[in-house]
């Protein structure tokens, strides 16, 4: 499953979350100089990315920071900020932009240290916005249980988009990153699972208080889940392209 949208517009202009994915593209453009040359780049991520092990010696706890605006290529790029798109907006529109700038890199700070405790000596370095990211579907989830989101379903040779509620979408994807990081060596290279589980979680728990002070539960009785905006409502475009008749 792969979100697309949802149809949820923010109230109000997410300055904040278009700075935050300004932030991400404008880092990623200026490594593309050195993304051919395997010895800067690793010497670049050497100095900036978050190493495990070199936390336990001591050193870098600002990568912990500076790890969540580096990418490792074109797709992770353009995969976190995709989702940023779409869960951040009605995020920063209930929180307020600098709480909202605050919740992000706390949540960016937390996964980064659950990450660090499953593999404090790891020797491989962490970069990506999607443990922040992840903060916020976690946010999103406790909020807007049952906002609509279009996502994508890929099976085999089968393509379809269509709608379901939040929680079934980012309820599958936090599960997913549970059992795949039960099941895989954390000292190794790959997805880091265990910052996105954390992420999920500490941007949740981040969350819970904003909930209670909306009313907790009397909030999604107000609100029925979604974001207090009016939906959007989507339509597809008539096709131009003319039909061809079969001949007999």
């Amino acid at each position: 499953m792969f979100p697309l949208r949802d149809h949820n517009p923010s109230g109000s202009t997410p300055f904040v979350n278009y700075a935050l994915i300004l932030a991400n593209v404008a880092v990623f453009l200026l490594t593309l100089p050195v993304a051919g040359d395997m010895a800067a780049i690793n010497a670049f991520y050497g100095e900036w990315a978050m190493i495990p092990a070199r936390v336990s010696s001591g050193e870098g706890f600002g990568t912990m920071f500076t790890s969540m605006f580096l990418h490792g290529g074109l797709m992770h790029l353009a995969g976190n900020m995709l989702f940023l798109w779409i869960f951040g907006d009605n995020m920063e529109d209930e929180m307020g932009h600098l709480p909202y700038l605050g919740f992000y890199l706390a949540s960016g700070i937390g996964a980064a240290l659950v990450h660090y405790l499953s593999a404090p000596f790891s020797p491989v370095p962490v970069v990506g916005a999607s443990g922040a990211i992840a903060g916020v579907m976690g946010g999103y989830l406790l909020l807007f249980p049952k906002a609509k989101v279009d996502i994508l379903f890929i099976f085999i040779v089968f393509f379809r988009i269509f709608p379901v509620p939040a929680w079934i979408m980012l309820g599958v994807w936090f599960a997913l990153q549970l059992l795949n990081g039960v099941g895989s060596d954390p000292t190794g290279g790959g997805v880091a699972y265990w910052a996105h589980a954390g992420g999920f979680i500490v941007g949740a728990g981040l969350t819970f208080p904003l909930f209670l002070k909306l009313g907790g539960t009397k909030f999604w009785n107000r609100t029925h889940g979604h974001p207090p905006h009016p939906e959007a409502k989507y339509r597809l475009s008539p096709t131009s392209i003319p039909q061809v008749r079969r001949r007999k």
